[in-house]
């Protein structure tokens, strides 16, 4: 059983991952969209949707960190284990949270605002109970050791390596077996959040307009009074000619 969660799962996971993304985006680009329900109201979405996504980004740098720089590396640098595990407890509580709420808010949102629960599909209700599901479980490995009063479990020994391990398919199951049950759920629960990724509106990420950030400003102009050298000069149009104007015109 062991060796079919963390040595085979992961990567059907992936191969689902990847091969789902392709047939979304070959076969329902128009689909690829987080149906964005702002028209409908926007005071709560101000406020739900920058603590969500930025904790979001502050919880995916935390995993990074944590699970792809070995140990040896921050030692290496001068960064004591307790430094970084206070760092590890301290952002990742404070991302946590702001995920979690950021969540919830929009989950009350969508529920208590009548257009944009009546546009809310069974596939968008399974992704958010995934999605918080993932969440609340991440959150509770970080904050467990400060409720229970003692120094939580070192995934870096664990969790980390088998991690990595991954990457040359070499999958340390030993390593991931001996991690906490509580390691293990939300390890579970993210693999089947990924799985399901392609499927639901959480695919638009692979699109952010992150170009956003990089492209020129937009220069606006006001029109020349003068026409430009080159360029056909303004039509008068039809203009009025009275009984003067003829008297003028005649010699």
């Amino acid at each position: 059983m062991g060796f079919l969660l963390w040595g085979v799962l992961p990567y059907v996971m992936v191969a689902i991952l990847v091969g789902g993304s392709i047939w979304r985006y070959r076969y329902d680009q128009f689909g690829w969209t987080t149906r964005s329900s702002q028209l409908y109201e926007s005071r709560l979405l101000r406020i739900a949707s920058p603590v969500f996504h930025f904790g979001l980004l502050a919880v995916i740098a935390g995993h990074f960190f944590g699970l792809v720089i070995p140990k040896s590396w921050t030692e290496a640098v001068g960064m004591s284990q307790e430094f970084y595990h206070f760092n590890a407890l301290f952002v990742g509580g404070v991302a946590g949270v702001c995920t979690l709420g950021g969540i919830i808010l929009l989950i009350y949102r969508r529920r208590r605002t009548g257009p944009v629960f009546m546009a809310t599909t069974r596939n968008d209700k399974t992704m958010y109970v995934v999605l918080v599901a993932a969440i609340a479980f991440g959150l509770w490995t970080t904050l467990a050791s400060v409720f229970l009063g003692g120094h939580g479990h070192n995934y870096r020994e664990t969790v980390a390596p088998w991690f990595r391990s991954l990457f040359i398919f070499r999958p340390d199951v030993a390593a991931m077996a001996a991690a906490p049950f509580a390691f293990h759920l939300h390890t579970l629960v993210g693999m089947l959040l990924f799985a399901i990724w392609p499927f639901t509106r959480l695919v638009h990420a692979f699109t952010a307009p992150l170009h956003y950030l990089f492209r020129p400003y937009i220069v606006y102009r006001s029109r020349d009074r003068q026409p430009v050298p080159g360029s056909r000069g303004r039509h008068p149009g039809w203009q009025p000619i009275g009984t003067k104007d003829r008297e003028r015109r005649q010699p």
